[in-house]
């Protein structure tokens, strides 16, 4: 394909805690088009083929930023010959209004990928700037708009595949696998873990995950001050720190089911990791009124009401008295799912059929 796009995005960083999947949505993208220009703050560890090139725009200090960031992309649009036919900005709403002026100027449409419950002022202020709003659904963007288009969320299907192993016999291996914010719902995992076992349940749970702020440290703590209260949890939950984005793979495919417990509101943002998880074919348990649809018609209930321990525990003790066979055929479903609507290529394949039209209008 002829097509061209500037991609900008924070950081490129396969190593990253939270935007390494970036890393999976440029190569996508350079995989379907004539050329990926990447402009960034800064670039890491990366597997991105030839024909994508980067300008970044790291400094010390916001102002020297944003006009080594206007420098970076003036420098990329402004020669004729490599001009891009589209600018993809990636989750960050407050570079659209830096790029805005100049695409506007040499008309060269100018699109947002946004997924997430917040919807702040830079949000506010960029939708209108914008050609195009890209998001994985209607629902996981936060502001109404004639501009949205869904496009899935974008997980690469050829590293997060089903395990090849008979499932193990023993303990339900559970996981939580996120940052650890009070609004994953750990708490109330925890508590739906103790009164499962109290009705019979032979389950272990891992949380697994980076703290990125200061109250995730504290929240990290206070998780770790009611397993050990507990005698109950004590020897069943491990709190782990997070593993590379290149072990998650291989830690989704060691466990029987996923555990999604985000809160009322923050539960809109359909997070990336349970698709992860069933695109390795493993069933997700989630409270996100958002993922209905998705977890709807599968032989096993997987949906449990967001913090509500009992909900959970009793989803809990029906995934476990099931046979293995129905897991197994949840997990082939689940992970078919992603696959039609949910993989990096199909993600990619949307952008640059959106990018094609915008450059034809």
């Amino acid at each position: 394909m002829t097509v061209r796009i500037l991609f900008v995005t924070q950081t490129i960083d396969a190593d990253h805690p939270v935007l390494a999947q970036t890393v999976d949505l440029v190569r996508a993208l350079a995989t379907r088009c004539e050329s990926v220009t990447v402009v960034c703050d800064s670039v890491h560890r990366h597997d991105l083929p030839g024909n994508v090139r980067f300008r970044t725009f790291g400094a010390g200090a916001r102002l020297a930023r944003g006009v080594r960031f206007q420098r970076a992309l003036a420098a990329s649009l402004l020669p004729r010959r490599v001009k891009p036919d589209a600018v993809v900005v990636h989750m960050v709403p407050l570079f659209v209004p830096l790029a805005a002026p100049l695409t506007k100027l040499l008309r060269v449409p100018l699109l947002l990928w946004y997924t997430h419950w917040h919807a702040g002022r830079s949000l506010r202020f960029a939708t209108p700037l914008v050609d195009v709003v890209l998001s994985v659904s209607s629902g996981s963007f936060p502001l109404a708009t004639s501009k949205l288009h869904a496009t899935g969320h974008a997980i690469d299907v050829a590293r997060f595949t089903p395990s090849e192993d008979a499932p193990t016999e023993g303990p339900l291996r559970l996981l939580a696998l996120g940052r650890t914010a009070r609004w994953k719902g750990y708490d109330t995992m925890l508590r739906a873990l103790e009164l499962a076992t109290e009705q019979g349940l032979d389950a272990r749970l891992e949380l697994r995950g980076p703290q990125l702020t200061d109250d995730e440290e504290k929240h990290r703590r206070e998780l770790e001050v009611i397993v050990g209260a507990s005698e109950v949890l004590r020897d069943r939950v491990r709190i782990e720190p997070p593993l590379a984005r290149d072990e998650i793979p291989t830690l989704l495919r060691a466990s029987d089911a996923l555990l999604s417990a985000t809160q009322p509101r923050e539960s809109e943002t359909l997070d990336k990791v349970v698709y992860e998880a069933a695109a390795c074919g493993v069933p997700v348990m989630a409270s996100n009124a958002a993922l209905d649809e998705f977890l709807s018609g599968l032989a096993v209930e997987l949906r449990f009401r967001a913090r509500d321990p009992e909900s959970l525990a009793q989803t809990l003790l029906a995934f476990s008295a099931a046979e293995q066979v129905a897991r197994r055929e949840v997990g082939a479903e689940l992970r078919r799912r992603v696959v039609a609507g949910h993989s990096v290529e199909s993600w990619a394949d949307a952008v640059t059929t959106i990018v094609a039209a915008q450059t034809r209008e």
